[in-house]
């Protein structure tokens, strides 16, 4: 079976069978081994959709269990496994029908209908799946899980494909003392909730650094903090760090996936040009050779939204650093102040819609044009759709939230609101300097990363 799903999702080196011994051992660790406490049983799945807005759940209502189960994979974001549609990529599920979420549940997407390995998630919607998990239970009169009471107070995503995660670490980090033993603490940590865009997992192997502010240095260790629950002990950790370098190795064998629609080759190779003399500085250059300079670009200059930058305290990045995690400072220096974003590397870029570290941008061409970028915009219904001519999400625009949409926080979740604080699209503004010539030639070349 792993070499079944092996061999189906990977568009690399790990299709053609020749994947490393430890890869494939990652790829089952995270697909097999439950590392946090469950979320939820079969039979509770099997019974939110009866919590769903209408239409939606008359939809469901009116399907036969096969069909349910495919509309709430849907609804939820999550991806089928190849040898067994039944099971999501993104929770481990054991024979007694307990689920568990695993890494996937960001880290493994579709674009254009097809799942590649590592593709950010822009449809996983947890915020949306907790709820309704939480009421099924309540119906069932099953204990609800930490998670379950906890997104009651914290969100843990405002819209479709985002979540709060970098405040998640920032909560589990900051009960552990430098050797990651529990601690008690009156005070809670300071909290700026906002929403963050997974990257895509090809490009962890181009960096030296992690994160979209870079401040830390990259290891199998740093995959581990979100694994901080209050019953994995500091013994948890060490026992499982073998499995983390299985698991690290098997996200340094992803390979971006070739565009699968046709290019304009003539023209690509004009936008090539002008990404060297534009773009190259910041986000290196690909192909035979190419070079990628990780750098970061002070947020004075790049502009984007500066949320996610502010909500992690200079105090923060530097704990960081003193424990275990970051092998109590000797992997390497902690960026305790890093003053700016990561530009980041471009590979597949076509594949990794919205854009932005906040996922403000539904399309790469809305990313060459700073003043035509929506307001508001709201994701496709079918996560097979693909703007072929845009390159991104096809998406419906908006000057403002539609008023109906307050009638379903499932339903709002599904519109990105660019007024909301941390979800701004601003920034970025140096394509504006080209011509429209340029951007799309340019917008060509980039289909080739």
């Amino acid at each position: 079976m792993l070499c079944t799903a092996l061999l189906v999702l990977c568009r690399n080196a790990a299709a053609e069978g020749v994947a490393s011994p430890e890869a494939q051992r990652g790829l089952h660790l995270l697909l097999n081994k439950a590392y946090v406490p469950p979320a939820f049983d079969q039979q509770t799945f099997d019974e939110a959709w009866q919590f769903w807005e209408e239409p939606a759940r008359s939809q469901a209502a009116a399907a036969d269990p096969d069909q349910r189960r495919r509309l709430a994979f849907v609804r939820y974001g999550l991806t089928p496994r190849p040898e067994d549609p039944t099971k999501p990529m993104q929770y481990v599920v054991d024979d007694a029908g307990v689920w568990t979420l695993n890494c996937f549940g960001c880290h493994q997407g579709s674009a254009a209908g097809v799942a590649h390995p590592g593709t950010p998630n822009a449809q996983f919607a947890l915020e949306t799946l907790v709820n309704d998990v939480r009421l099924a239970k309540l119906r069932q009169r099953k204990k609800l899980t930490d998670l379950d009471i906890g997104s009651m107070m914290m969100p843990l995503g405002t819209t479709v494909g985002t979540t709060n995660a970098v405040m998640f670490g920032v909560g589990l980090m900051h009960y552990r003392d430098d050797d990651l033993n529990i601690v008690r603490k009156l005070q809670p940590p300071r909290m700026v909730h906002h929403d963050h865009d997974a990257p895509p997992w090809w490009n962890t192997s181009r960096k030296q650094r992690l994160y979209i502010d870079n401040f830390a240095p990259r290891g199998h260790r740093a995959l581990m903090q979100f694994i901080a629950s209050e019953e994995n002990g500091p013994e948890k950790f060490r026992e499982w760090e073998d499995d983390y370098r299985h698991i690290e190795a098997y996200i340094d064998s992803l390979e971006p996936p070739p565009y699968p629609f046709a290019i304009d080759t003539p023209l690509a190779d004009q936008g090539r040009v002008v990404f060297e003399n534009h773009c190259a500085r910041c986000h290196g250059t690909y192909g035979p050779g190419g070079e990628y300079p990780e750098l970061i670009i002070p947020i004075e200059e790049v502009g984007t939204d500066r949320v996610r930058l502010d909500s992690l305290t200079v105090e923060h990045r530097a704990g960081y650093g003193r424990n275990w995690i970051n092998e109590y400072g000797a992997k390497g220096e902690v960026v305790a102040d890093p003053g700016g974003y990561l530009a980041p590397p471009l590979d597949g870029i076509w594949a990794t819609a919205p854009y932005f570290h906040n996922g403000s941008v539904p399309t790469l061409w809305h990313v060459l044009r700073p003043d035509e970028r929506p307001a508001v915009w709201r994701h496709p219904d079918d996560p097979a759709d693909y703007d072929q001519q845009r390159v991104g999400l096809p998406v419906e625009t908006f000057d403002e939230l539609p008023a109906d949409t307050i009638t379903s926080f499932a339903v709002q979740r599904r519109y990105f609101d660019t007024g909301v604080t941390g979800k701004d699209a601003g920034g970025h503004t140096f394509p504006a300097s080209l011509t429209e010539d340029e951007k799309r030639t340019l917008l060509e070349y980039l289909k080739t990363l």
